[in-house]
């Protein structure tokens, strides 16, 4: 069976009957679901807040992968009726940071292009690579998952080029002194 209808467009009361028979549905997208929390009109901020935390109790693992796919969505729903500071903020997504880097090497896996980051995602309307699929590392990419305990290649190549002149230098500086 399939829901026939977009999340966001459902009532407070049909949340719970597609959570409670999810399985019956096969267009049931857990995403999707999080994200209406975030963009349906019908529903006001407590009611959200207890249709996320009845989803909890079934797609709790879900939710939490959510950091890793599309960490703006996770952010959006975990922080919902919410004021926060800046500070607040910043250690909130430090915390997915951090998070994020868990997840990747619990499950063991090396690359890091998911979700949100595997799409060209930049912020003007006219773009034409708008939401088109990217290779990691890409010069498309406009946004890319970074940790803090990530070596910087770029300064062992300076330093690499650095100690190749001075070898070179050192040889031709030898020559010179034989040839005295």
């Amino acid at each position: 069976m399939k829901i026939g209808k977009k999340f966001k467009e459902l009532v407070y009361k049909e949340y719970f009957f597609f959570i409670d028979n999810y399985k019956k549905y096969s267009d049931f997208n857990t995403l999707g679901l999080y994200r209406s929390l975030i963009e349906n009109e019908n529903l006001n901020i407590n009611e959200k807040i207890q249709l996320r935390e009845y989803a909890h109790k079934t797609f709790i693992k879900s939710f939490k992968f959510l950091q890793l796919k599309d960490p703006i969505t996770f952010f959006e729903v975990s922080t919902l009726g919410e004021e926060l500071t800046n500070g607040d903020k910043e250690k909130f997504w430090n915390d997915i940071k951090t998070n994020q880097e868990k997840i990747l090497s619990d499950k063991r896996i090396k690359h890091r292009n998911f979700g949100t980051y595997s799409k060209h995602s930049c912020p003007y309307d006219d773009c034409i690579w708008q939401g088109v699929m990217i290779k990691q590392g890409s010069g498309l990419a406009w946004s890319s998952m970074t940790f803090f305990s990530d070596k910087n290649n770029y300064h062992q190549k300076i330093k690499s080029d650095k100690r190749k002149s001075e070898r070179k230098n050192k040889k031709i500086i030898i020559e010179k002194e034989l040839e005295n």
